[in-house]
């Protein structure tokens, strides 16, 4: 039997976070036994304080949510938050340099990313809304080659987030080879139920609770 609170990463970027609020976030998190929370970088001391005796894991952002940042400088946020006590990193991928088709500097940086968490599990974010089927199959091919765990969708702040249709054709691409996990919009049982016969591992809502 499928246990729908295994797959979601509880989740809560805005801009105007409060520590209350990452505080509320921790509590509903060791409630509902989702599998991690997903918190900015600011806050994954906090979150790993308030999660310290419980199975959630925590996930921080690095280079998020435009992915822009340099390499050093999303080198130096993932070791922030390993030193902090995460346990996942989700960084975003530099989506410019994808478009330009600067392949070996997007796989260097999310290797140099990797190597620095070492064994802990690193999501890259492709931002699918702003890439062709082209660029989304090319965008996969680099973080399988980079090492990363798992391809994520989208950082919710986009103008789209996930989608059934390029979840699908990132299964069809990746196969078994990395993880994928659904990100942005997905705000209801039903929706989260269609990604994970697709074949997604981990979803990204913060709307895991309704």
């Amino acid at each position: 039997m499928l246990v729908l609170n295994s797959y979601i990463d509880h989740t809560l970027l805005k801009p105007t976070t409060s520590p209350d609020e990452i505080v509320k976030l921790c509590e509903e998190a060791r409630k509902h036994k989702f599998y991690a929370v997903c918190v900015s970088s600011s806050y994954g001391y906090l979150a790993v304080k308030e999660l310290k005796k419980s199975k959630v894991k925590v996930a921080a952002t690095v280079g998020f949510p435009l992915g822009t940042a340099s390499k050093k400088a999303k080198v130096v946020e993932a070791k922030e938050c390993v030193r902090q006590g995460a346990d996942e990193i989700d960084m975003v991928m530099n989506i410019g340099f994808l478009k330009s088709e600067l392949y070996k500097s997007v796989r260097e940086e999310i290797s140099a990313v990797k190597k620095a968490i070492g064994r802990r599990t690193l999501k890259v974010i492709i931002e699918t809304c702003f890439l062709t089927d082209p660029e989304k199959r090319m965008a996969c091919s680099i973080v399988i080659k980079a090492g990363a765990d798992f391809v994520k969708t989208s950082t919710g702040f986009g103008p789209k987030g996930a989608t059934l249709e390029d979840v699908a054709l990132i299964k069809e691409f990746v196969g078994d080879r990395i993880k994928i996990k659904a990100s942005g919009g997905i705000k209801d049982t039903e929706t989260a139920l269609k990604y994970i016969e697709l074949g997604v591992r981990r979803i990204g809502t913060s709307s895991g609770v309704s």
